[in-house]
């Protein structure tokens, strides 16, 4: 896809990041990296590292997917600061990198996201409020990469040591922390079939994956489009987890506005509210 088309796909919004530029007052002359700055401040988390990408590849007379996978990768670091305040890599989870792939939905994946449960609640005890399955690999009959997302709840994000070393024993590295979540994966040399992610109970993070997952059960429209947001992007970028995931922000934006909407119409309210792990 071109340039423009991928800005349009980021905000749902079918307009070229020209058309965004200027709605945001950027004026032509700024450097690349001001002017993401400045279409952040005007459009929130619409402007996506892709935007940042085709900033900086347009004066080379590239596309965004046409730069370097070193620079995307460069770029993407700086602005991850941005979107993901306190962001950090923890120094030794490296995994060698693989192409990103999207599958067909596999009945094998529930199996998968209990036996994982089980290990990840005895590893955690009572420290594990909830433990849900979220992502794509929850949702029956939707198109994934072939990894199952956890997310555990926690009543104090900032004990890590209350929850980092069990789930290090569990055969799980620390890969990343945010002021939001921690981000846990299989080591290096192991199979990547897991992704935990850590989240405050009662907390924002911990919300929206669960209506996010609940409304795309619900609404088989939104599933699909979800669906195809997923198939388009992983071909133009499956080099790049960044650009992937932020090429879906418009859709998964636009989907969690109606998800509020059916919320409230249906009178939704996050599952497993009691203490105690729940499943």
């Amino acid at each position: 896809m071109a340039g423009d088309q991928h800005s349009g796909g980021a905000t749902g919004s079918g307009r070229t990041l020209a058309d965004r530029l200027a709605a945001a007052g950027v004026g032509d002359r700024v450097e690349p990296w001001d002017a993401w700055l400045q279409l952040r401040a005007a459009e929130g988390d619409r402007a996506t590292v892709i935007d940042l990408y085709e900033l900086v590849a347009a004066p080379q007379g590239l596309a965004a997917h046409e730069l370097p996978a070193a620079a995307r990768l460069s770029l993407a670091r700086r602005a991850v600061a941005q979107m993901w305040p306190g962001f950090a890599v923890t120094e030794g989870s490296e995994r060698p990198r693989a192409p990103l792939v999207v599958v067909g939905y596999d009945p094998a994946w529930p199996q998968a996201y209990e036996r994982w449960r089980q290990r990840v609640a005895a590893a955690l005890g009572r420290t594990a409020i909830r433990i849900e399955h979220v992502g794509s690999t929850s949702v029956p009959g939707l198109a994934a990469k072939p990894i199952v997302d956890i997310q555990v709840s926690v009543a104090d994000l900032g004990g890590e040591p209350r929850y980092v070393p069990p789930l290090q024993a569990a055969g799980l590295v620390l890969r990343s922390r945010d002021q939001l979540h921690r981000f846990f994966r299989p080591p290096a040399g192991q199979p990547c079939e897991v992704h935990v992610h850590v989240c405050a109970a009662g907390g924002q993070w911990e919300r929206d994956h669960v209506l996010f997952r609940d409304y795309l059960r619900a609404d088989p429209a939104a599933c699909h489009r979800y669906a195809e947001a997923k198939r388009t992007n992983v071909r133009r970028w499956s080099d790049d987890g960044w650009a992937y995931t932020e090429a879906k922000t418009g859709v998964v934006l636009d989907i969690l506005e109606q998800a509020e909407d059916w919320a409230v119409a249906t009178g939704w309210a996050p599952p497993g509210l009691s203490t105690g792990v729940q499943a």
